[in-house]
């Protein structure tokens, strides 16, 4: 037994040593492809008239950056034939608009020109109710009952089908989480959404976005935050590649990826208490 103790110590400290190496696999990397941000965001009570585009491309597994795209010509369209031109920014694949003209319920088209072929996407402007005024705060929250937590309403419009994107913002993390909603199970209703995070304490601040989304996107994202594995399913799906609603019209084999979205933007800010 003594022995087995003493052959046991310098194999399990081999494990621990080997557990520790970072092991970085030789990925190929394809062919860059292009993508789309094309988010126009109205939030409520501002003009709505500075958006923005930014053109990228796909890069490979290790790296973190995204080479932005120059040189293209980019126009959005509404019904009326009114002609929103965004303009790069020199060398930064970010192309302005400052006097794009925002109206709910409008359908919009999106063209975007570069290398010679010609992207497009229809999009519609969805509206958002307001986040109402009273936020909830439970200090212990969260799934084990050890985390500050905050419960946010907004009032479903019952007249028609809506779908949500829900973006929380807060100190402990790099990015916005987001999640997606839709009221098939209640129309009409208040919804509520609560939100939760180990790291929160008094003093902290809570950005919460409330965007309204058509179904296309809220189907789209449904797909992305699943691909990504951050839809809490211990058992998530193998990542793989999630299209847009953006159409080569040239090229259909040199498909570009991203989304061109329209949403009406409720905004809330709360400090843990």
């Amino acid at each position: 037994m003594k022995l087995l103790k003493i052959m046991l110590i310098p194999f399990v400290a081999l494990l621990v040593t080997g557990c520790e190496k970072v092991i970085t696999a030789d990925l190929k990397t394809a062919a860059p492809r292009l993508v789309v941000d094309a988010s126009i965001d109205w939030v409520k009570n501002t003009a709505g008239n500075e958006q923005k585009i930014v053109l990228s491309t796909t890069t490979g597994y290790y790296s973190s950056e995204f080479p932005g795209v120059s040189g293209a010509v980019i126009t959005v369209t509404n019904a009326e034939n009114s002609v929103f031109n965004f303009v790069e920014t020199p060398g930064t694949g970010q192309y302005i608009c400052n006097n794009f003209l925002p109206v709910i319920g409008q359908t919009y088209n999106l063209k975007i020109i570069l290398n010679g072929e010609t992207y497009t996407a229809t999009e519609t402007l969805t509206p958002v109710p307001k986040i109402e005024d009273n936020i909830d705060q439970n200090n212990k929250g969260g799934e084990a009952g050890d985390e500050m937590e905050i419960t946010f309403y907004y009032r479903d419009d019952a007249s028609r089908m809506n779908a949500y994107l829900n973006s929380i913002t807060q100190p402990y993390s790099v990015f916005p989480e987001l999640e997606v909603e839709d009221d098939e199970h209640t129309n009409g209703n208040l919804m509520q959404e609560s939100y939760s995070h180990e790291k929160l304490k008094a003093g902290d601040r809570v950005d919460i976005k409330l965007y309204g989304i058509s179904k296309n996107y809220y189907n789209y994202m449904f797909k992305l935050i699943v691909a990504s594995g951050n839809d809490g399913n211990p058992f998530p799906t193998i990542p793989s590649a999630v299209r847009g609603n953006i159409v080569n019209q040239t090229n259909s084999q040199n498909y570009a990826f991203g989304y061109f979205r329209l949403a009406e933007v409720a905004t809330k800010s709360y400090t843990i208490k």
